[in-house]
């Protein structure tokens, strides 16, 4: 069985999507960090929320705290902090991911040793192994870089894994990032209602 896990950062004001800032206010950004989670979570139905903060884990849910002081130990932390079973990881940017694409993940592990998830910006923004042991890697993978996806492909199949690759989406980093995926979120998205409403606020 797969395990999901989504690692989050508490949607605390100053702390989350400071980038956003402007044209939103940091206090905005946290609401729209905020529905990108939500949305998040009621899209993979039950995992692991590895989180940084105080953030509850909703019911059905189990929580670990991340562990490392930079994303590449945290990241490897949380694979290992979650089990022996196999894992596919997301974070709280792509609130457009659908059961779709992360069922099919998790069916590709089946055959596949990794898969990854490219992101438009160069990152990425899922990663699932077989065993998570293999995740020993990521702590030689900077992160935050616009090779940060290659290099991140190039360490696995450095272990000889056989890696598939998922579709490519667009993470939320800027409000126009925020806009584009917005776009992509069903009608009763929170993250599609918090951009749209904030907009609203700025045209008023």
């Amino acid at each position: 069985m797969t395990r999901f896990l989504v690692l989050a950062k508490t949607p605390t004001p100053g702390r989350v999507k400071t980038r956003l800032c402007p044209p939103w206010t940091l206090e905005q950004a946290a609401a729209v960090a905020s529905a990108a989670l939500i949305d998040t979570l009621r899209t993979v139905g039950a995992g692991v929320l590895v989180v940084d903060g105080s953030h509850p884990a909703p019911s059905g849910w189990s929580r670990v705290a991340q562990r490392g002081d930079e994303l590449p130990a945290r990241l490897a932390n949380a694979f290992a902090d979650a089990g022996s079973e196999p894992a596919v990881l997301i974070g709280m940017d792509t609130p457009q991911v659908t059961g779709a694409l992360l069922a099919d993940a998790a069916e590709r592990l089946r055959e596949a040793d990794a898969v990854l998830g490219p992101a438009e910006d160069g990152g990425w923004w899922a990663l699932g192994l077989r065993d998570p042991a293999y995740a020993t890697v990521l702590r030689t993978v900077a992160t935050s870089r616009p090779d940060t996806g290659v290099r991140t492909l190039q360490a696995l199949r450095g272990l000889g894994l056989r890696v598939s690759l998922l579709p490519t989406l667009r993470d939320v980093d800027t409000a126009t990032d925020a806009r584009a995926v917005a776009a992509l979120c069903p009608a009763g998205s929170e993250f599609r209602r918090a951009v749209t409403a904030l907009d609203a606020e700025l045209s008023a």
